[in-house]
């Protein structure tokens, strides 16, 4: 399983930094000269509009072939775009397994195709100083529909987080109208109702639940926890993190964003990281909490669970009906498994997840096309509209679906995805191409959840009402700052992971916090901040 969210600190000083969405469009010259690049695009292209070029067009793709629907040339998918936009796409395909490896010997040959999606950010670092990748802040105006999202939603924070050094950001990245909280934790709600015990909100509370649970059940760890390969904690670092107002797990980040100081600290240093650890400390030291949650295979945690031996285990909405509850099943069908919504922490009622995913770069060899302009009009209709956005997803209405009285999409009862219609003889993926990952990200909260079970929803509905995190200014290295930040990262976070797990195993006292501070200022951490700060500072003067 690949865990990619972009995370954030918790915490921004409001109003710090505001960009003109067309501020780099304005000052580019290259990007005003497109008199010789507008073959197949439409005139007076705007929101609302169905991307038709006008005149037959191919663009190249690199597509990521994903073993659970492997790239078929009959799929609905490719011959409804081409009769939709005038577009043939002509896919690149590598393996799921070789994606990142091979998309950088492509862009380094010079042979990558004119969009390359599925990029998370910073990956795009790596090829913006060789300028095999175009700016595309300096083609925003070509993109209606995602301009309008930016304006509409207020993206416009997490748009500069993308930045680089030059002011320009170089990623177009999946856009949402509210987060999408996928990880939490799941609770046996049968031993809640045997111990009259309510679901617990906060994290205090969850501690009171697990108490109660190892009393009636002493031979128990009443939580034992998943997703910890290859990063320790990974899941339960990360979410708890953000309930403290820190990172860990997999969302670690190096700097936070302290607004009363103004600056950035390291994040592993901070009172929020130390009391996260402490009270995971708590939890191991009072057999709460499975001191094998933070080594052990998803296997072993899930066995734990289904035979009796744990009660609590880290879950999103898809691991609890195809995992856990089918394991609980065979064992205890009497069992009753419910995903709660994030417990809530010091930072308080707080959405951890971000409103950006993994995007689309667009190759440099594409601006010297004929047809550029017409590539980022359907790049825009493709990704970033709702008609385009729903055909990717729910693909042909009237074949894959249709839609009742009230306007809501149902799944054709011939065609399966995700469950909905589990004896249906064709499937949405792979006998269609649709809700594909290549093309099918970001969107209406609407969208996003419409294949989403009633129970999900409602786990959606309480972590939409929360506010979300706020982004912290942008911070962007030279290349040069990039490459000695790069020599201090790996040995600070291989301390901060050791460290982590020692601290909440009892393996070293907490007591020893300020020698472990002291550990991680001889390794370069304030070096490190001072490299990120004097970065924040020179962008927020040249930028405003």
């Amino acid at each position: 399983m690949v865990h990619r969210t972009w995370r954030r600190a918790a915490i921004l000083v409001a109003g710090l930094l505001t960009l003109s969405l067309t501020a780099c469009s304005e000052d580019s010259p290259d990007a005003k000269d497109l008199s010789g690049n507008r073959a197949g695009a439409m005139t007076g292209y705007g929101v609302g509009d169905q991307f038709t070029a006008t005149e037959p067009v191919s663009f190249s793709i690199l597509y990521n072939n994903h073993p659970n629907y492997p790239l078929k040339k009959e799929w609905a998918f490719w011959s409804e775009l081409t009769r939709r936009t005038g577009v043939t796409l002509e896919p690149v395909a590598v393996p799921l397994s070789d994606y990142e490896q091979k998309r950088s010997l492509l862009i380094g040959a010079g042979d990558a195709p004119m969009i390359i999606p599925k990029t998370y950010h910073p990956q795009e670092n790596a090829f913006v100083s060789s300028g095999a990748v175009l700016p595309v802040s300096d083609y925003l105006d070509l993109m209606p529909h995602l301009k309008d999202r930016i304006a509409r939603w207020n993206l416009q924070p997490e748009i500069d987080s993308l930045r680089q050094s030059d002011g320009k950001f170089y990623l177009l990245p999946g856009v949402h109208e509210k987060p999408t909280a996928e990880y939490s934790l799941a609770v046996r709600a049968d031993i809640l109702d045997q111990l009259g015990l309510a679901v617990p909100r906060t994290w205090d509370e969850l501690y009171t639940v697990l108490k109660a649970m190892k009393a009636r059940y002493p031979d128990s760890y009443p939580f034992s926890d998943r997703w910890s390969r290859p990063t320790p904690g990974g899941s339960l670092l990360n979410i708890l993190g953000a309930s403290y107002g820190t990172s860990g797990g997999w969302g670690y980040q190096h700097a936070t964003w302290d607004p009363s100081a103004g600056k950035f600290v390291y994040t592993g240093a901070t009172e929020q990281y130390k009391q996260m650890l402490q009270y995971l400390h708590r939890l191991v030291a009072e057999g709460l909490l499975d001191p094998e949650s933070f080594t052990q295979s998803d296997e072993a945690a899930r066995q734990k669970l289904a035979n009796g031996r744990s009660f609590v285990i880290g879950a999103n909405a898809q691991t609890l009906v195809n995992d856990n509850r089918p394991d609980l099943a065979k064992n205890r069908p009497d069992a009753r498994l419910v995903k709660i919504p994030l417990p809530v922490g010091p930072a308080g009622e707080i959405n951890p997840a971000s409103r950006l995913e993994g995007g689309i770069m667009i190759s440099k060899k594409a601006r010297e096309s004929a047809h550029f302009v017409a590539m980022m009009q359907f790049v825009d209709w493709l990704w970033y509209s709702d008609a385009g956005q729903e055909f990717a997803r729910w693909g042909v209405e009237g074949t894959t679906f249709t839609k009742d009285a009230t306007g809501r999409r149902v799944l054709a009862a011939d065609v399966n995805v995700v469950g909905l219609n589990p004896k249906a003889d064709r499937h949405l993926q792979k006998d269609f191409g649709f809700y594909n990952g290549v093309f099918a990200y970001g969107g209406t909260t609407e969208l996003v959840q419409s294949f989403f079970s009633a129970e999900e929803r409602e786990f959606q509905q309480v972590m939409n009402a929360r506010r979300p995190l706020p982004v912290p200014p942008p911070a962007p290295l030279t290349d040069d700052e990039r490459e000695q930040a790069s020599l201090w990262e790996t040995p600070l976070k291989d301390h901060v992971t050791q460290m982590t797990l020692r601290f909440v195993l009892g393996q070293r006292p907490l007591g020893e916090w300020d020698a472990y501070v002291a550990e991680l200022r001889a390794k370069n951490a304030q070096a490190y901040l001072d490299l990120v700060n004097k970065a924040h500072e020179r962008y927020r003067k040249d930028n405003g």
